[in-house]
């Protein structure tokens, strides 16, 4: 497939010099907390860690090596509905590629796609079948990256983002029907499109399964919703929940009900927006407790330099405040909410508290979130946690492309 039929050029991503001669300067001004006590994490992000990976960023790190990577693939901007969009696109090698938009997350970065771009564009340079070839969109989220922060559109969701990408696939792109796959709150986003376009869609392919009412409700802050732990639990059982809902609360609480307040410090300070979201890729990640099994210094930086450099932290943490401050509504009223044919891939990091993983996917399948979905392929997998295809590409990749085979 040769070049898209779009009004587009492309346009290698820069970063200009006085961007990161400010970064250097702020980083060699960094003014630290005392944080005693704190070498086990209990209190969250130790000093000592984070005051190495700035000293390696400030004297090692090298975007200019990062940039050419990310730049070995097409980049182009799009305004889409008045939205600035930015997006990396490698084309599809095979006899009928299929376009594929893939959404990432937070704190994700388009360029966590990285490590599966390449085999689901050419699957036969990874010795794969080029019949199961994609065109691959990888856009960044409005507001996240290089689509940059988004002062004109302040109300931006995971349905709305869904309504912009219909029309990039469609009017811009020219595409009269795509598959789209995602995760964390990609994965809302491609489940919306499952939703409101399931005619125009192939397919979808996400990681966890959510209800798109997620973030609907007075206190979408709280995973729990509220509820107390049960008594009379097992103990492991007990143990789970609290773990999960301490992986989790803190940033839940802190984007829905006060994003603006930490955007102010973390739009200020590098070390400060590296902190935040590194305490994130160190407890979501299957990284055995060492988080540089999963990311190296280099790819914390990389993706770390992705939210610096366009001043997005704020903008990206405002999605969690705008699912709730505007909620999910259905575009129709029939079952399953999201009928696309739908693939799930699952992994054991992240299992239900009780849930074996030679139960999950019956468990899902059986579960009030299974009945939402038009689930056609579900995988469980017993490594990798939550940066799905960073940290298992190859499972990724693999289960993708089982849920399209037969829908191209």
């Amino acid at each position: 497939m040769g070049d898209m039929n779009i009004p587009l050029e492309k346009a290698p991503i820069h970063v200009t010099d006085t961007v990161l001669d400010d970064l250097k300067t702020r980083l060699r001004l960094t003014r630290w907390s005392a944080d005693a006590g704190n070498d086990d994490w209990y209190y969250g992000v130790s000093r000592a860690y984070l005051q190495e990976l700035a000293d390696y960023w400030l004297h090692q790190y090298d975007w200019r090596k990062a940039e050419a990577a990310i730049n070995a693939y097409e980049h182009y901007w799009a305004t889409v509905d008045g939205v600035p969009v930015h997006f990396m696109r490698k084309p599809g090698v095979g006899p009928d590629p299929v376009p594929l938009i893939l959404t990432h997350g937070w704190p994700w970065t388009f360029w966590h796609w990285s490590k599966v771009i390449d085999p689901l564009a050419d699957p036969a340079a990874f010795g794969g079948d080029s019949a199961d070839a994609f065109d691959v969109i990888v856009p960044s989220l409005p507001g996240f990256g290089f689509s940059g922060p988004l002062p004109g559109n302040p109300d931006m969701n995971f349905w709305k983002v869904a309504d912009l990408w219909h029309t990039l696939m469609t009017d811009t792109l020219g595409h009269q029907k795509y598959a789209a796959a995602g995760c964390d709150i990609g994965a809302l986003v491609t489940g919306q499109l499952g939703h409101k376009y399931a005619d125009e869609l192939h397919g979808i392919h996400i990681g966890s399964g959510q209800k798109l009412t997620l973030f609907n409700g007075d206190r979408a802050w709280d995973l729990s919703g509220g509820h107390p732990i049960p008594e009379g639990l097992p103990e492991s059982v007990h143990h789970r929940i609290l773990a999960l809902d301490r992986r989790f609360a803190v940033h839940l609480a802190a984007h829905v009900l006060d994003s603006s307040t930490l955007a102010h410090g973390l739009s200020d300070s590098p070390v400060g927006l590296l902190a935040w979201i590194l305490e994130r890729w160190v407890n979501w990640s299957d990284n055995q407790g060492n988080v540089e099994n999963v990311f190296s210094k280099d790819d914390i930086l990389t993706h770390t330099m992705i939210y610096w450099v366009n001043n997005a932290i704020g903008t990206s943490m405002r999605y969690y405040a705008n699912a709730n401050r505007y909620p999910w509504v259905p575009s129709h009223d029939r079952r399953p909410v999201i009928e696309a044919p739908t693939g799930i891939t699952f992994v054991e990091y992240e299992n239900p508290p009780g849930v074996t993983t030679d139960q999950r996917v019956q468990h899902f399948a059986g579960s009030e979130r299974g009945e939402w979905y038009n689930h056609v392929n579900l995988t469980v997998h017993p490594d990798g946690g939550h940066f799905i295809p960073w940290e298992i590409p190859d499972g990724w990749v693999a289960d993708l492309r089982r849920t399209f085979r037969n829908r191209r």
